[in-house]
This record gives C-alpha cells, structure tokens and sequence, in this order.
C-alpha cells in the first residue's frame, strides 16, 4: 500500500504562490478567526531565550486576564515540572516579560502580583507627551447638500448599510380605469446617481487647540523605564573556614573523612583536588570538638535528588553548618553573688574579738563608757 497522505494539506500546498523553495521550511498560512494570539518575533526568535522560556511566554500570554500563573498552577496545568518551569519564569523576568512583585492586600495577606507584557521594548521607546491625553481622531462622514433624487431601481447589496431609498406613499389604485385615460408614464430620473466616490469628500484636518508649530518639534524627553531591571546578582559565596592552626593530625583525619563519604553517600564522590580544597574547612569542624559521625551525618543527612555538584554541596554544608567554638569551664559556670567578709578586731578595752571594719572597742566596751558619762 501507498504511503498515506493528507489530501487537504496536499490541495493547500498546491495553492501556495510563487515558486517553492528547494528546502527548508514551507509555511502555509491560514488566516484565523476565533481562538488564537498574536505573537511578536522579537519572542518567538530571541535568541537569548530558551525554547522553553519562549513556550511558556505564549501560553501565559494566551491565557485569559486573572488565570493563576504560578509555579505550582503552571506545573498542574502543562506536563513540565516545578523546576523547568521555575527556570523559565526566572528567564522571562530578566528579559522584562514578566514582573513579579509582593504585595498586602487589604485583610493582611501577602500575595504575589504577576503582570506579563507581550512587548517589553515597546515600553521603552519614547512617547509623545500628548498621545496619551489625545482619543482616537473621530472621523465625521460627509454630508451631502444636495436632495436626494427618487430611486427606482432596488438597492444592490453592496451599497453602504446607512444610505436608504426614499420610501414613497402607498397609494390606493382606483377600481376601473375608463378607457379613454392613458396609463401614466413610469418616472425616471433626469440624470443618473453619482457614483459613491464622487460624493465622497476629503476629511478635514482633525483641528486642535495648539498653534502648529512653524520649525522642527522638539524632540520628546525619554519616557521612564518601565521595564524591570535584570534580576539582581547573587551575593559571593561565603570563605570556607579555615582553622586556627592545621595540624598534622587535623589533616589527616579530615581528608579521612572526606573520602570516606562515598560508603555513606554514593552521590558524594570526591576528586582528590576537591578533598584537599575541603579538608581546612573539615579540619576546623575538628578543631571546634565535633565528633567525625557529627560531621558525617551533616553532610550526608537529606540529600538532594540528584546531588548535581557534589564538591560544592559538600562545601555549602561546611560553610553554612559550621558549629560554634565549645565555650569554657569559666563561660559556663554561673555568676554567684559576692560575699563580703568583715574582718576580725580585737576590742582594745578587753581583749575580746569581734567583727568590725576598722579597730575601736567591742560592744560591752562602748556601753560602759557611755553610762558614766550618762
């Protein structure tokens, strides 16, 4: 049996104009009429966009106005996952076609506002100052002075919808017509219709309240820019630590440790130069007093899947998860109150001792040098 073929696609391609290319693409362009969006090239050809990034442009762009475009609504309406989809979004914001923001609404509650533009370069082209303010001109049809002449011939279907025949009174016919009267004539006009063209005349200029100026128009400030700014760039990585002295010892059990991973985790293989890249980094957990299955079950506990970079996940769990220094007996110790201790005196009348901050005499002394005096 033959190859099928598609007979329409066939009898379409047959009326294409001009000669067809030797190769590449053909394109058979139908017009559309319902259920469809309008493109520009400068999305569908961009360069600088991934294809999937230009794909979920025109389905946002298709979508009708409210429609939820989040991650997790795009992820539940097309078969892409959270991820791709997350990729292209961040692509489409740095190129100006999406704007993201944070915003309160009313009760409190903090949502994400998405707004799409089909045509960011557009916005930063200048714009007149008045071309907001100005409506679209309104065009008034000419309005012909003179009478109309009877018509009657019947309209044809291509006459404009707003011109119609004059309507003439239905007049009654008389019962019997006496032989002797002749028929009246039927009435034709004196002169033809003029054609609809030569009744048309030019629009007046649209008037304005502005004087026109006689010279060049100034040129129009630039409009501000409306297009958000390129996603900010990220912070530089935080230094890997670095102990206060790497000892032999620290050495040697860090780089134990690092290579000793892939038998816990077979996502984290290690190169010999990342080992020794990571090993003062491991060396300082050492040297703070964390135990080696402490460190191992830092680095290999909930992994990602797939561990893509293992070096460098390995180096941002170093880096982010490091403890603090142990502190000391002394820190740790709690703050008792101070006890002053007033010393021991000897009363200079008796010889008794008794507790006083300066010598003078005890408390038997002083009252019976007081009675006298008394």
């Amino acid at each position: 049996m033959d190859t099928p073929q598609n007979t329409a696609l066939m009898r379409a391609l047959a009326e294409v104009p001009g000669p067809l290319p030797t190769s590449g693409v053909v394109h058979i362009s139908l017009p559309h009429t319902e259920r469809f969006t309008v493109v520009g090239n400068h999305l569908a050809q961009n360069a600088a966009l991934s294809t999937t990034a230009v794909g979920f442009a025109v389905r946002i762009q298709s979508l009708p106005q409210g429609t939820e475009v989040g991650i997790k609504a795009l992820a539940a309406r097309f078969p892409e996952g959270e991820k791709l989809i997350a990729a292209a979004l961040r692509e489409l914001e740095a190129h100006g076609y999406l704007h993201r923001t944070r915003v309160r609404l009313p009760n409190g509650r903090m949502v994400t506002r998405t707004v799409f533009c089909n045509h960011p370069e557009a916005l930063l082209r200048p714009r007149p100052a008045d071309a907001s303010k100005r409506g679209p001109a309104l065009v008034a049809a000419p309005v012909s002075t003179q009478a109309p002449a009877p018509v009657t011939a019947p309209v044809s279907a291509q006459a404009p919808a707003l011109v119609a025949a004059p309507v003439a009174p239905h007049v009654p016919a008389p019962a019997s017509v006496p032989a002797h009267v002749p028929a009246p004539a039927p009435v034709t006009p004196h002169a033809p219709l003029p054609a609809p063209e030569a009744l048309e005349t030019p629009a007046p200029p649209p008037v304005t309240d502005r004087p026109v100026p006689a010279g060049p128009l100034p040129p129009a400030p630039p409009a501000p820019r409306l297009v958000p700014p390129p996603t900010a760039p990220k912070a530089p990585p935080r230094p890997l630590p670095q102990p206060r002295e790497l000892t032999p010892g620290l050495q040697q059990t860090a780089v134990a440790l690092l290579s000793d991973l892939r038998r816990h985790a077979p996502e984290l293989v290690l190169s010999e130069a990342d080992i020794e890249r990571l090993a003062p980094a491991t060396a300082t957990w050492l040297e703070r007093d964390a135990h080696p299955d402490t460190i191992r079950q830092a680095l290999t506990t909930d992994l990602p899947q797939p561990v893509k970079y293992p070096a460098k996940f390995v180096r941002h769990r170093l880096t982010v998860l490091l403890p603090p220094p142990l502190p000391g007996t002394e820190e740790l110790a709690p703050a008792r109150p101070r006890t002053v201790v007033i010393p021991l005196q000897t009363c200079e009348g008796c010889e008794r001792a008794f507790r006083s901050r300066t010598p003078s005499l005890c408390r038997d002394c002083r009252t019976a040098c007081e009675q006298p005096a008394a």
